[in-house]
């Protein structure tokens, strides 16, 4: 068990790092490709720091290494210029590049499993309402943090910006950003809480006792 674990984030931490090599070379542009990769840069060393003290559910690494995937080929390309976005655009008939809403779902989606873990087996909450409020409300914290980062880099850079911003003309693009990772929130709880609960259970198995 313990080597298909060890397996498995040596593969996801081989894909994640691959990833970030290739989109860093030629990006559209090198300023946004670092702000877009930042998270990725700081979560990265962090949770090999904390791997053997505190590990996380393979459930909760394999979340992660997808949204670092997700930021890195929206820093290569700038989320507004992603080839896969145009091609959603065109099939469902939409009026702008749709890949900025799936990089803010999985700003919702991810960091929700990682906080429920955390408040599971460092606080004395147990799956539940309060639980579910508590981590919709550490994601939509984390979202309104982030539309933060993108005022003060717009106050900074001007209309350098508008690659890291995304918005593509749209005035309620920060709302819908908020929104969209609140939905997807209260969507990751609903779906994955069961298989979270055994995923921890799983894992604290061994140290119990």
């Amino acid at each position: 068990m313990i080597s298909r674990r060890n397996g498995q984030q040596s593969l996801l931490l081989a894909v994640v790092a691959s990833g970030l090599v290739v989109s860093g070379i030629g990006p559209y542009d090198r300023l946004t490709w670092l702000l877009e990769v930042a998270p990725v840069l700081i979560a990265a060393p962090l949770l090999l720091l904390t791997a053997k003290r505190f590990p996380m559910t393979l459930l909760v690494y394999w979340l992660i290494a997808i949204h670092a995937l997700i930021l890195i080929l929206g820093g290569h390309y700038t989320y507004a210029e992603v080839p896969v976005g145009f091609w959603l655009q065109d099939w469902l008939e939409l009026s702008r590049n749709p890949y900025d809403r799936l990089g803010h779902f999985a700003q919702g989606f991810i960091p929700a499993m990682v906080a429920r873990e955390i408040l599971i087996r460092r606080s004395p909450l147990v799956p539940g309402k309060w639980l579910f409020f508590l981590v919709t409300c550490v994601c939509l914290a984390i979202s309104a943090f982030y539309e933060f980062i993108e005022w003060w880099v717009a106050v900074v850079e001007g209309g350098d910006a508008n690659a890291f911003l995304g918005t593509q003309g749209d005035v309620w693009d920060t709302q819908w950003d908020m929104f969209t990772a609140f939905c997807a929130a209260m969507i990751a709880q609903l779906l994955l809480a069961t298989h979270h609960d055994r995923a921890i259970s799983r894992l604290l198995a061994p140290n119990q006792g």
